[in-house]
């Protein structure tokens, strides 16, 4: 068993404000995407104003801080928000849904490629290159603050979570980490210059990371307000299932609009 770190949530008080390392790995997560971003678009040469970056970068953030605390309020803890709605307002502590991030995140890409009138899947596939950094370092927040650990092991790297009863546990946060995170990204980023059309590295994203996700949740502890739908699947893993024929669903979408826009040059 590996002693688990102890490490205190929150970096900084002052006063009535403190800094907490959750909300830190969201800011570098953003950050991270925002240089690789524009990285990407340097190296591509291709004439893209800077503004329209920043602005994208605004309605991407806010809609998955929306979706993603909505997500988590709807899906997986209404009843407790329906008692205390100030807290949904509190994402410092945690508390956000990927899936619902996801979700906010597109609306916020549909609204933004309408105003701007860009190629939706171009700038997608650039962004979502990006977006496991985010997922990586969410997940270390996750950790720090003892929650969404794994179910009761007995592998010699099992860790005793504060709030996990005495026995040791699945430190499901890092195989996130290392699958969701460091892995996609890696496997993004290598391949992310191959002769893909557009929208495929995105199909790729959302099948890969939905995979992975089903696999940890294996290993994850159910949602103690939800435990096991049917008695044997997660919420997570059906979330990610439909994220997976979502991502099968683009391939087939855009392998069609390219067969309808060549029949219509014969």
């Amino acid at each position: 068993m590996i002693p688990y770190p102890n490490i205190d949530p929150v970096i900084l008080e002052i006063g009535p404000l403190s800094i907490r390392w959750y909300g830190v790995m969201y800011l570098l997560g953003f950050a991270a995407s925002y240089l690789l971003v524009k990285y990407q678009i340097t190296k591509s040469k291709k004439a893209v104003d800077i503004n329209v970056i920043d602005s994208m970068y605004f309605f991407l953030i806010a809609g998955l801080l929306i979706g993603g605390r909505l997500g988590y309020t709807l899906i997986y803890n209404l009843s407790y928000y329906l008692k205390n709605p100030l807290e949904i307002f509190a994402v410092w502590y945690g508390g956000m849904s990927f899936h619902g991030g996801l979700i906010g995140a597109i609306v916020a890409g549909v609204i933004f490629r309408q105003k701007y009138q860009l190629d939706f899947w171009r700038f997608t596939d650039i962004v979502i290159v990006t977006v496991p950094i985010g997922l990586g370092l969410g997940r270390l927040g996750n950790f720090i603050n003892g929650e969404l650990y794994g179910r009761i092991t007995n592998v010699p790297w099992g860790m005793v979570f504060p709030e996990g009863g005495p026995l040791p546990r699945h430190p499901s946060q890092i195989y996130e980490f290392l699958l969701e995170g460091m892995g996609l990204f890696t496997i993004l980023w290598f391949i992310k210059d191959k002769n893909f059309k557009p929208g495929m590295l995105t199909a790729i994203f959302l099948i890969l990371y939905a995979i992975f996700r089903v696999f940890v949740e294996l290993f994850r502890e159910p949602d103690s307000q939800i435990g096991y739908i049917f008695g044997f699947i997660t919420m997570g893993q059906i979330l990610s299932v439909v994220m997976l024929l979502f991502g099968v669903s683009i391939i087939f979408y855009r392998k069609m609009a390219r067969v309808r826009h060549k029949t219509i040059e014969d």
